[in-house]
C-alpha cells in the first residue's frame, strides 16, 4: 500500500503558498529586490545608463588631444618639430597611469564616506 496504490490521498499540496516578504521602508536592499520582483525583461534602460556613463568618462581623455601639439609646441617643451608626437604620447599615458593609480584609492574613500562628499570635494580642492 505505501508504493503510491489507488486511493490513497497525498498531504502534500502541489502549490504552496510563500510567506508574503516585507519590505522595510528606506531600506536600499529592500528597494532593489522590489524592483526586481517587479521588472522581469531586459533592462535595457539600465544597459542605456551604463553605456552613457562609460561614454562619459572616456570624454576628457578623448578632449585633451586635440590641444596637446598646441601645449607642447607653446611651452616649448621639445627641442624639434618632430619629438612634439611624443611628449604629447607621454602626457596622454601620464593622464591614464595617474587614474589607474589613484582610481582605487578614491573607490575606498567613497565606500567610506560617500560618494557625493568625493565628487563635492573634486570641485572645491
Amino acid at each position: 500500500m505505501g508504493s503510491g496504490g489507488e486511493g490513497e490521498e497525498t498531504t502534500v499540496p502541489l502549490l504552496e503558498r510563500k510567506p508574503a516578504v516585507v519590505y522595510s521602508k528606506g531600506c536600499p536592499g529592500c528597494a532593489i529586490d522590489r524592483k526586481k520582483a517587479e521588472c522581469t525583461g531586459i533592462p535595457y534602460m539600465l544597459f542605456f545608463h551604463i553605456w552613457i556613463i562609460n561614454l562619459v568618462s572616456s570624454l576628457p581623455i578623448l578632449s585633451i588631444y586635440p590641444f596637446l601639439y598646441f601645449m607642447i609646441k607653446d611651452l616649448h617643451i621639445s627641442k624639434k618639430v618632430e619629438d612634439i608626437g611624443f611628449f604629447a604620447g607621454l602626457v596622454g599615458a601620464s593622464y591614464m597611469l595617474g587614474r589607474a593609480l589613484t582610481s582605487i584609492f578614491w573607490g575606498v574613500v567613497a565606500d567610506r564616506i560617500g560618494r557625493k562628499p568625493v565628487i563635492m570635494s573634486v570641485f572645491f580642492i
